[in-house]
């Protein structure tokens, strides 16, 4: 087990690890209990009561939280002629094509989420096996294989988040920053288990929501209670 210094283990005195917290009072320890140097992320675990290796019960879309997540976020965009042109006036930090696919060949990775016109996927796929497992292969499912790409890098920018379930059946994301009011995190994850919720397979038995943990970067985690989340989602 590693070992923790003593402000974690001051922060994690004060959690009670048996019980499970409404969201709010959870939100409340995350950002009372904070203590680096920097600004944080709140990220959120969910445990689904779904067979990953199952694709009928594959968990995996974008949401666009409220209040963003806090991060500058980088993007490149795969396009040529006018649509590298609308893409530049749009807010991408880098737009064309072969050039930046030759970069990327060479080991540049100055960006974090990829966006490509339709047209340009069979040359992006030759770089597949670079930006594939760092997840910024640019995906139709996701929304970001299009020639709208002036409404998908706004979405980038205000927030929209990716997310997939991994092999455990968990799906991890990022909600915000601790510079976050309270209000706007819980918004912000309110909106993103309602997504989950909305994704539920067909196929899936039993309780879909198992589990809901919220931690800040260094902060210890906190079981936050599905049922009353749920509450709250159908309260909004």
């Amino acid at each position: 087990m590693p070992k923790h210094g003593k402000k974690y283990r001051n922060a994690a005195a004060e959690i009670d690890r048996s019980r499970l917290y409404e969201l709010e009072e959870a939100v409340g320890h995350v950002l009372r209990a904070k203590f680096a140097n920097f600004d944080e992320s709140v990220d959120i675990a969910v445990r689904l009561g779904v067979d990953p290796r199952h694709a009928d019960q594959m968990v995996r879309s974008s949401v666009l939280l409220p209040h963003g997540t806090g991060k500058q976020v980088r993007v490149l965009v795969f396009a040529k002629g006018e649509k590298e042109t609308e893409a530049l006036n749009a807010g991408a930090d880098h737009a064309g094509s072969d050039e930046l696919i030759a970069r990327i060949k060479e080991g540049w990775l100055e960006f974090d989420k990829t966006v490509a016109t339709p047209d340009m996927m069979g040359e992006v796929g030759k770089i597949g096996r670079i930006l594939g497992p760092r997840g910024l292969m640019p995906n139709a499912k996701l929304g970001t294989v299009t020639f709208d790409i002036e409404r998908v890098i706004g979405e980038i920018k205000k927030g929209k988040v990716d997310f997939k379930v991994d092999k455990a059946g968990v799906v991890h994301a990022p909600m915000g920053k601790t510079s976050f009011s309270a209000e706007k995190l819980v918004e912000n994850i309110i909106a993103f288990i309602d997504k989950i919720i909305q994704l539920k397979p067909s196929s899936s038995k039993g309780i879909y929501l198992k589990g809901i943990s919220i931690s800040s970067t260094m902060g210890p985690g906190i079981k936050v209670d599905p049922l009353q989340v749920r509450t709250l989602i159908k309260a909004a």
